[in-house]
């Protein structure tokens, strides 16, 4: 009786959310852009789950019964399912319900379900604990990202989850399943941290910083992610796409290379090789296309200048391309008046900048500006102090971009920016000189 009860469980668990989200997806098909918030929920909920429930099993939360098919301890069937149920259940059946009340409700579903689930999964009296632990962790991100996808809000935010989504996945939920059908385990990562001191960490890390900034111009530049049902509204040539059209591959395909190589399993880095075979052979030529269609002439210019897999050392412009280029060169506005600020003016004009003028912040045409201020030019907001000379750098060399990019990673522009004011370098705002229309032209 025991092993039939269990039997159903483990069938009931994964069969009876993908029963329910194939019924849902059927009597009400979704848009595109909530299909994609749709299989996005999914996607967060499978690594974070898998994370949630390693810790139960280490803190006493709950246990489970032994399985046939298990990832790092947990049955594969319930965290299939649960991904199912927090994921795509709600994305579809309650998509304009106040996530307070999506929470209560698969709250109380699972202070249902979760004892009922005896003899698979054993509870333990603070069981209750990793249950909000779930909810705050899996559920609420899930559905967060799901709703801003589908209503095109929160696009950094978005852009960061979806960031999240996939580190998490690379970095943990497919070396789960590659220990679990191949062997291995997380103790080379340890054993190299103390050999090491993190310095390998730090050199997967540079591959890294290249997806995220690319992702990070995304947004800011082209206002959309990598996801195909939410790409951005504009071409981006700027940030890593100055460099090389691919960063969001290459950096992908780099970083599970190397994150075999740090847990000494050929298969994670066997994982790496086949991402490129997969873009060079499937992606690569849907993307060129469907990129063609929508930008024509910019599009085909910028790749006749920038490879897909090897980095160039010195930025694209669009004037690379015809010296009558339309496009404008973005302007670093550095003001005249102060001192320091003028050396900094001299420094980036003697590295000879692309697609980059330094302009007197006083002579801005219309309006007072902040003593360093980057405008890109093209559309897009300007930035100021340290963002701005970070945005600067990138138009010399990849060197300095690659700096640029640390330095612009969220939290870490924030925090350099208030070491920057301590020290009196903070943003000031300097006065439009009053000056002749000829005087500007000169």
């Amino acid at each position: 009786m025991t092993i039939e009860r269990a039997l159903t469980i483990r069938v009931a668990s994964l069969y009876a959310p993908a029963i329910l989200v194939a019924l849902a997806w059927a009597v009400n098909r979704p848009s595109r852009a909530r299909a994609a918030g749709t299989l996005l929920a999914i996607a967060w909920n499978l690594p974070t789950l898998l994370f949630v429930n390693v810790v139960a099993q280490r803190t006493g939360w709950w246990a489970f019964a032994s399985s046939p098919a298990s990832i790092a301890g947990v049955p594969a069937e319930l965290l299939l399912g649960w991904a199912l149920l927090w994921g795509a259940v709600p994305a579809l059946l309650m998509p304009r319900l106040r996530i307070v009340f999506v929470v209560a409700v698969l709250a109380i579903a699972d202070l249902v379900l979760m004892p009922l689930s005896q003899p698979v999964v054993v509870l333990g009296d603070r069981w209750l604990i990793g249950e909000c632990v779930a909810l705050l962790v899996a559920l609420v991100p899930a559905q967060l990202l799901a709703r801003w996808t589908a209503d095109d809000r929160r696009l950094e935010s978005r852009a960061a989850l979806q960031v999240i989504t996939f580190g998490a996945t690379v970095l943990w939920l497919v070396p789960a399943v590659v220990f679990e059908l191949k062997g291995g385990g997380w103790s080379p990562l340890l054993e190299g941290w103390r050999r090491w001191g993190g310095l390998h960490l730090q050199l997967a890390a540079v591959p890294a910083l290249l997806g995220v900034s690319a992702v990070q111009e995304f947004a800011l530049r082209g206002r959309g992610t990598p996801i195909p049902f939410d790409p951005p509204r504009k071409l981006v040539t700027s940030g890593p796409y100055a460099y090389v059209s691919n960063p969001m591959q290459l950096a992908a395909a780099l970083v599970m290379l190397a994150w075999g190589i740090i847990l000494l399993s050929p298969w994670i880095a066997l994982g790496g090789v086949m991402s490129v075979a997969y873009s060079l052979g499937l992606a690569e030529p849907d993307e060129q296309s469907d990129l063609n269609a929508r930008f024509g002439r910019p599009w085909r210019a910028y790749r006749k200048h920038i490879r897909a897999w090897i980095p160039r050392w010195r930025p694209y412009h669009a004037a690379e391309d015809d010296s009558r280029s339309k496009v404008p060169p973005a302007r670093l506005y550095v003001a005249a008046t102060c001192g320091p600020c003028s050396e900094v003016a001299r420094w980036f004009t003697a590295q000879r900048p692309r697609g980059l003028e330094i302009v007197a912040a006083e002579l801005h045409p219309t309006r007072d500006l902040n003593r360093i201020t980057y405008d890109p030019n093209d559309g897009g907001a300007d930035v100021m102090g340290v963002a701005a000379i970070a945005a600067a750098l990138e138009h010399i060399h990849l060197g300095w971009a690659i700096i640029a990019w640390l330095i612009r990673l969220p939290g870490m522009v924030q925090v350099i920016q208030l070491l920057a004011d301590a020290s009196g370098a903070e943003p000031r705002l300097v006065k439009r000189a009053k000056v002749s229309s000829e005087t500007c032209a000169a």
